[in-house]
């Protein structure tokens, strides 16, 4: 099963609370976000317990999507001391780096790699987060749990040529490692060719 998220609306709990009041396996992380505590664990075993009498079982009263499908939304109560919390679960997409440690795909670690091969351009965080967008989509829809880091900056080639070419250049020179001036001029070459491509003609 995938990993999930779940955010509990509880004022009074505190860190060392929460672990054992969740009954969760795996947990990976615990912070505050003022009201609220977010708790991220592995859904593999997971018991999701009333964060207030610690009862292993809920009710879902309402479930709705969110952040643009990619998370579910349920409103539960708890059939043992009748209070009501909120859980936001999402499927959490791990990114496999080169050295083969694993860590969450981040938008925000997208946007930051195509800010820097954006600067001096005119490149806005509107156009930036709907990049990062693009490319978690691209990513999620080939329905691994996993994905290797080689191929998120591949999903990041194409939005990015079409949104800024010499930001693109840039991205590649990097991301392909070129070493010459020929690398840049093939690149180049390819452009070229890219924009004589009939679905570009059509525009």
């Amino acid at each position: 099963m995938p990993c999930g998220t779940s955010t509990f609306i509880d004022v009074a709990a505190r860190y060392a609370k929460i672990a054992p009041i969740l009954g969760c396996r795996g947990m990976t992380q615990v912070r505050s976000m003022s009201s609220q505590v977010v708790v991220y664990w592995r859904g593999e075993g997971a018991v999701m317990h009333c964060p207030f009498c610690r009862h292993p079982d809920s009710r879902v009263v309402d479930s709705r999507e969110t952040d643009e499908g990619q998370a579910i939304r349920r409103r539960r109560s708890c059939p043992e001391c009748g209070r009501r919390f909120t859980t936001v679960e999402t499927a959490v997409l791990a990114v496999v780096k080169r050295s083969g440690v694993t860590e969450p795909f981040s938008r925000e670690k997208v946007i930051s790699g195509v800010r820097r091969a954006c600067q001096g351009r005119q490149v806005d965080d509107d156009a930036l987060n709907l990049l990062a967008q693009q490319v978690e989509d691209t990513v999620r829809a080939a329905g691994s749990p996993e994905v290797p880091s080689h191929d998120v900056g591949l999903a990041i080639l194409g939005p990015l040529r079409e949104l800024d070419e010499v930001a693109y250049l840039r991205f590649a020179s990097v991301y392909r490692g070129f070493s010459s001036a020929e690398d840049f001029e093939r690149e180049i070459e390819a452009l070229r060719a890219h924009r004589k491509a009939p679905q570009h003609s059509a525009g």
